[in-house]
């Protein structure tokens, strides 16, 4: 589809969409440049404070992901003329605490007349040109880190059908409610080569186009990686959203699976994630010091040159 729409070359557009990156950067001046990106959704929890709160963290987290530091939103609401304006309240209020929590200023917004409630927030950040995290400069040698645990969408599936617990709800709510910053500035003087956030094409749809965007394979050790508590129940159990499926027939072609692997783990790195985790290429040694600096992030494989498939499951 965008092949279609006409291209305008801009020599202060540093990063556009060319590689389906997590934000666009605009420079300024040589030592200044604008992160923008763009994210809103539908409720995925029912307390509406709460989905605000997550949609905000969402919408963060792609500032984050560049390198770079969000300092303003502007909110975008779809909800009924009829509906409940206390739930609308509720949601925005949500939305402000977190960006209040992240040190982003919101500036104001747009709203219209939807009977599906919608909600979410354009973010701009700052950032030095010179020091832009993308998610196509993945180099062979490293090792690849992830921040959070995965099985959103399967644990808020298994909540619609009324299988999940208290207990693993909250888990998960938390787990979207968690900001990215710590993450990133635990990063920060490392050697990042390359770094996306897991969101909507699940951990191997964001890692699909780092490998194809950086030209590399990545190996992923399917035995490290780190699951919300719940999650591979409920996979186990056929609690799948749509949006995994998609997410496996989008990226299914770029995957090789060794032998032997669990259906529900292999499921689950499909799954659609809400708020997710970082996902970072960087040296071996920046590795180590980087999980010493955040201790929730984790090594889940390492980087190739190009030999078979993008991506390989070991």
């Amino acid at each position: 589809m965008l092949s279609g729409v006409p291209r305008v070359v801009n020599e202060n557009v540093l990063v556009g969409y060319d590689t389906a990156d997590d934000a666009g950067v605009y420079q300024l001046t040589p030592e200044l440049a604008l992160v923008q990106t763009v994210d809103f959704f539908t409720p995925i929890v029912d307390d509406p404070f709460t989905f605000g709160a997550i949609s905000a963290a969402n919408s963060l987290s792609d500032v984050w992901a560049m390198g770079g530091v969000p300092i303003s939103a502007l909110s975008i609401v779809a909800y009924p003329g009829k509906g409940d304006l206390d739930t609308l309240r509720d949601i925005l209020r949500g939305g402000a605490e977190k960006m209040r929590e992240a040190g982003c200023v919101i500036l104001g917004g747009h709203s219209v007349n939807d009977d599906e409630i919608k909600f979410g927030y354009a973010v701009t950040g700052t950032i030095n040109p010179k020091r832009v995290w993308t998610n196509a400069g993945a180099q062979a040698g490293d090792a690849l880190v992830f921040t959070k645990r995965l099985g959103t969408g399967v644990v808020g599936t298994a909540l619609k059908r009324g299988l999940a617990s208290g207990e693993h709800v909250a888990a998960a709510v938390a787990s979207m409610l968690e900001l990215n910053r710590a993450a990133a500035e635990a990063l920060r003087g490392l050697t990042v080569h390359g770094c996306t956030d897991v969101t909507g094409f699940g951990f191997l749809g964001h890692g699909r186009e780092m490998a194809l965007g950086s030209k590399v394979t990545l190996e992923v050790e399917a035995a490290q990686m780190q699951f919300l508590p719940g999650a591979l129940e409920y996979a186990r159990q056929g609690a799948m959203p749509g949006g995994l499926k998609n997410n496996r027939d989008f990226a299914g072609d770029c995957v090789s699976v060794r032998e032997g692997l669990a259906a529900e783990v292999e499921s689950l790195l499909y799954d659609p994630q809400t708020s997710g985790g970082l996902l970072v290429s960087l040296p071996e040694e920046d590795a180590a010091r980087f999980v010493e600096r955040f201790p929730a992030g984790y090594r889940v494989g390492r980087v190739t040159a190009r030999q078979g498939k993008p991506i390989q499951i070991l």
